[in-house]
Order: structure tokens, then sequence, then C-alpha cells
């Protein structure tokens, strides 16, 4: 009997000079550019060896989301999450992608909650705008449970942004919960590469895992960054021409398909 061969993944492809020209626009208008890389499930374990990562050391996470059961604010391109972190409270995220920094109004770009980041990953890039809140402790469970409403988690100045980009009808108060899902997060700081790194392992419901590496940089030294991860993580035998897959969408596919 032949023995079957397993296929590689097909490589991700190389960026065309028009995206490269886009991505050097977006990235000279950034705060800063976060270089990341999704592992396959049959590679995590190996991977976690062979970058001597310790589970033990992780921090969890439980990250909620908020949208409609047909995911109308992922189609708008707005995100709504709030989470709670071991052993440093909680907090609340209202997300844009992808935007144009140019276009965005001054007041937003000087606020301190606000940031300007570009995503890069094998493959592909998108430029987000992220607004972030803290949570009261005790307020997120409250909201699972039902006892506060969800607007409760969200500053006035993270309302107002939601106000200005959610599809038009659409309240926080009407969104569904969506989660909680388990995030393991691990920095490391691996002694070859000379920058921190970031592990997340996502932990689905339906027993799936999403293992995700990353670097966060400034933007002046983003390719540079790039190139010297590529080598660190193929030194190491890391497969990086895997099919990339996106944590949050996979996270609130699942949810919506499961909502009450």
């Amino acid at each position: 009997m032949a023995t079957a061969v397993r296929s590689k993944p097909p490589r991700p492809p190389a960026f065309t000079g028009a995206q490269l020209n886009e991505l050097l626009g977006l990235i000279k208008k950034s705060d800063s550019v976060e270089l990341k890389l999704t592992v396959p499930e049959s590679h995590q374990r190996s991977t976690i060896l062979a970058l001597g990562m310790d589970p033990l050391q992780a921090q969890i996470r439980m990250v909620t989301f908020f949208d409609t059961p047909d995911l109308d604010l992922d189609r708008a391109g707005v995100v709504v999450r709030a989470r709670r972190v071991q052993g440093k409270g909680e907090d609340s995220v209202i997300k844009l992608r992808p935007v144009v920094p140019d276009t965005l109004p001054s007041k937003l770009r000087k606020s301190a909650s606000f940031r300007v980041e570009v995503d890069a990953l094998p493959g592909g890039f998108v430029c987000s705008g992220t607004l972030k809140g803290a949570a009261r402790v005790g307020e997120m469970q409250a909201v699972l449970r039902g006892e506060r409403s969800i607007k409760k988690l969200f500053s006035k100045e993270q309302r107002e942004f939601y106000a200005e980009h959610a599809p038009d009808g659409i309240a926080l108060n009407d969104l569904s919960v969506l989660g909680p899902i388990f995030v393991m997060k691990l920095r490391f700081d691996p002694p070859e590469l000379d920058r921190r790194m970031v592990a997340e392992m996502w932990l689905y419901p339906d027993g799936s895992r999403i293992l995700e590496l990353s670097t966060r940089c400034e933007t002046g030294e983003a390719f540079e960054v790039a190139a010297e991860l590529r080598a660190y993580l193929g030194a190491h035998g890391v497969e990086v021409s895997g099919e990339q897959k996106t944590k949050t969408r996979k996270a609130l596919a699942y949810f919506a398909k499961h909502a009450d």
C-alpha cells in the first residue's frame, strides 16, 4: 500500500507593488505595527516546545464580544469587546477596521485612549483604530448575568465613537452577548530575537484552538523586525506558511451560531 504524503499548505502570496505602497502609507500614519502569525493546530505543540514557552506562566483572560446574531457590526467593520484579565481587572474596546488614518478626526487621534495600529501577517494586513476603556471590577460578570446593561461597560467617549460608526438603529443595549471565550496569553523574551514576543492560545468551545504569535514594533522598524522575526521562527522550525486565521472572526461566527 502506498504511503500517503501530506502536502504542505500553500505559501501566502507575496504582496503586489500596489499593496506594498498601501501598506507603507498606512504604517507612516499609524502609531505602531503588530506583526502576527497563526500556527496550524498540527504544529502548535511542536512550536510551543521549540520556542521554549511555559504554559504555566500564561495569563488567563476571558473575552466577550457583543454583536447582533447576524453579525451586523462585524460586516460594518465594528468590533465591540470586553474582557477580564487575571490579576489586572477589566477593560473594554470599541474597534473600527479597516480605517484610513488621514480621515480620522484630530480630536480622536489626540485621545490618550485611542490608538491606530497596522496588523500585518503573512499575505495580508489591516489598519484599525481602537478606543479603549476601563470597566469596574465585577461589571462584566453582572452584564453576563443580565443584571447590568451592556452600555455600562463603556465610557462616554466609547459610546459616542460607537454611535458614529455602528449601523443605524443598533444601540449597544440591542447587542447580543457572544462568549465568553477563554484565552491564555504568554509574554516571553527570546534571547536570539532581542525583543518581546507574545503568544495567545484561544480555546474555542468546539475544541478547536488558535495559537497566535506576535510582536509589536515602531512604525519605522516594521520591515526590519519582520525579517528578523521570520528568520527567528524559521531557525526554530516554526511553520510560517500555513493558512492565517482571525481569532475574533472565528469567535464571532461560533457564538453567533450558538446564540440563544
